[in-house]
């Protein structure tokens, strides 16, 4: 990359977003960047002025919705100057945020062939889920779906070959490299390691972090 060059790219979906792609994989650091800005410009009285009426995280960028006759220059300036400010290393990047703890029946109808794809027994397939402290990258496909990062590379799982037309409401799944939980009863492929209340969910923010427990009983 030259060494003027900025080190994202910006492209419009449509006529009222404009987004800034900051990396081209799922990557903590890439999500750490775009949380950064995220949580800092959210709540910016400057780009409410503008006519910003929503920031929307994604794994590897942030976008913008504003009324389609926006000042998009103006907008653009604040964001790149958010983004001039962001620190170098991870760990200044992490900011103090919300920390959710998710009790999990682990009794999904997948356990066992996660375990049998990692080689490993179900007991370590959930002492495993369970280590981690993940980071909540983004909340898409439904309200209130949590993508979280972190997940062990031993339990990264193929998402199935044919998805089932109805996951329950508060099913924690595993899809590729990713882990998460249903909010609602809707189609999906991931894998399903057990149960959750999924009314712990709706307090969960992009930035935040969520740990899984074993449920007692």
């Amino acid at each position: 990359m030259p060494a003027n060059a900025e080190p994202y790219r910006t492209y419009f979906l449509g006529d009222a977003c404009l987004c800034w792609e900051l990396g081209g994989a799922i990557s903590r650091l890439t999500s750490l960047r775009v949380l950064c800005v995220y949580r800092r410009l959210r709540k910016d009285p400057e780009l409410a002025r503008l006519g910003v009426h929503d920031l929307v995280p994604s794994y590897t960028a942030l976008a913008a919705h504003a009324q389609p006759l926006c000042d998009w220059e103006a907008v653009r300036r604040v964001v790149n100057g958010c983004l001039a400010s962001l620190p170098a290393d991870e760990a200044r990047l992490c900011e103090r945020s919300a920390r959710h703890v998710l009790p999990v029946a682990y009794n999904g109808e997948d356990l066992p062939r996660v375990a049998g794809h990692a080689g490993i027994a179900v007991e370590e397939v959930i002492r495993r889920h369970t280590a981690p402290e993940y980071l909540v990258a983004m909340i898409g496909f439904r309200p209130h779906f949590p993508y979280l990062l972190g997940l062990d590379r031993s339990l990264v799982m193929p998402r199935l070959d044919s998805p089932r037309t109805a996951v329950p409401a508060g099913a924690v799944g595993i899809g590729g490299e990713q882990t998460g939980v249903y909010p609602e009863t809707s189609p999906g492929g991931w894998n399903i390691l057990g149960m959750t209340s999924p009314e712990l969910l709706y307090s969960i923010e992009p930035g935040d972090t969520v740990v899984f427990r074993r449920a007692e009983g």
